[in-house]
């Protein structure tokens, strides 16, 4: 990769003209370059500020979303493994990941911690962020058989199923973020103080379709799935009615006999939704925008992270810090859109809150 995971620009505040004079007149020893740092600009704290409270948001709501799902004995069956999954892909984000990257952007992009930190920090930031992405593609995919395969997608299949798609997740994460550890690339530069992805351009292709565009055509093609399962439903749905109208009249100057029933109707089907279709309903919408969010926070930093090494062009540091902390915010969207979907959670949150006061 080009740029990197980890690679931010939001805090280098150099003077380029003074910083290229400093460099020619001292060689660009570190001690002079920080001189030239100014940390605390009006910019520098807002940012740092916003940073720093989405780190804690994202900690804190997602560690919500794990201790609900242990404490609470119905959230122990699929699809909570998924979310419990997916929670701490993402509480690991804003716990290992996050707050280093902060520290990364607050030194001027500069790694000053050590190779071993280094090598770690890059390792939790792939193995993480890419366990994040699948286990929304896994959640996609296990409402989309529990849509449009009710029957066939029993709670024994369906637990199966999940536990396959969570080893999964973890062991193609595992692969992506550990193979620059035997060789595949370095991410540590002594020299120049750089920490970011293994630049190996075969990595490269490998970690981005690995970690992102495979997973991404997979959540596009279910949502499209579960999209015209939806509107063949409600194009299909139809209601049966039975009229009866009978009417018997004798000869004139017999006993008459009439039966008229004008009004009556028989409805197999009522207009309205059933239970089941304003579930699978809720549950189309909440895929949809759980997909949507994914794509805009993701696809700005991979789009440049496939894109650069191949045109071997740049883009300004400010714009790489904005795309990756983008794709590091979906860990906060992530539990805030799932929950805010299931009435469940709500009435579980309460309940966590209101036994301790």
């Amino acid at each position: 990769m080009s740029v990197g995971w980890v690679e931010g620009g939001v805090m280098t505040y150099t003077n380029a003209s003074v910083l290229s004079a400093a460099n020619s007149t001292s060689g660009g020893d570190d001690s002079e370059l920080g001189n030239f740092y100014r940390p605390f600009s009006v910019f520098s704290v807002l940012a740092v500020t916003l940073l720093a409270m989405l780190v804690v948001a994202t900690f804190v709501w997602n560690l919500l979303v794990l201790v609900t799902i242990l404490r609470v004995r119905t959230f122990h069956r699929v699809p909570h493994n998924l979310v419990a999954s997916m929670a701490t892909s993402d509480v690991m984000v804003a716990g290992l990941v996050m707050p280093l990257s902060l520290v990364h952007e607050l030194n001027g992009r500069r790694w000053k911690l050590g190779r071993l930190l280094c090598q770690a920090w890059i390792s939790f930031d792939v193995l993480c962020c890419t366990a994040s992405i699948w286990n929304v593609t896994a959640i996609a995919l296990d409402r989309y058989w529990s849509i449009t395969r009710h029957l066939e997608y029993t709670l024994k299949t369906r637990k199966r199923i999940s536990n396959v798609m969570i080893a999964l997740t973890w062991l193609l994460s595992s692969v992506i973020s550990l193979s620059p550890l035997f060789g595949w690339g370095e991410t540590y530069s002594e020299e120049d103080l750089e920490c970011q992805v293994s630049q190996d351009p075969s990595y490269t292709i490998f970690s981005t379709f690995g970690a992102f565009y495979l997973p991404l055509c997979v959540v596009l093609f279910v949502y499209w799935k579960i999209y015209k399962a939806a509107k063949f439903r409600i194009g299909s749905r139809k209601t049966n009615t039975i009229t009866p109208m009978a009417e018997v009249k004798e000869a004139e100057g017999q006993p008459q006999m009439a039966f008229t029933a004008r009004h009556a109707t028989v409805s197999f089907q009522t207009d309205g939704e059933t239970w089941r279709e304003q579930k699978e309903r809720r549950a189309a919408l909440m895929v949809g925008i759980l997909i949507g969010v994914f794509v805009l926070c993701w696809i700005p930093f991979f789009l440049t992270e496939l894109v650069i090494p191949l045109c071997s062009c740049d883009i300004p540091p400010i714009w790489k810090s904005v795309f990756l902390w983008l794709g590091y915010s979906n860990s906060f969207f992530n539990p805030l859109i799932y929950t805010a979907f299931n009435k469940n959670y709500n009435n579980a949150f309460r309940n966590l809150f209101s036994r301790h006061r």
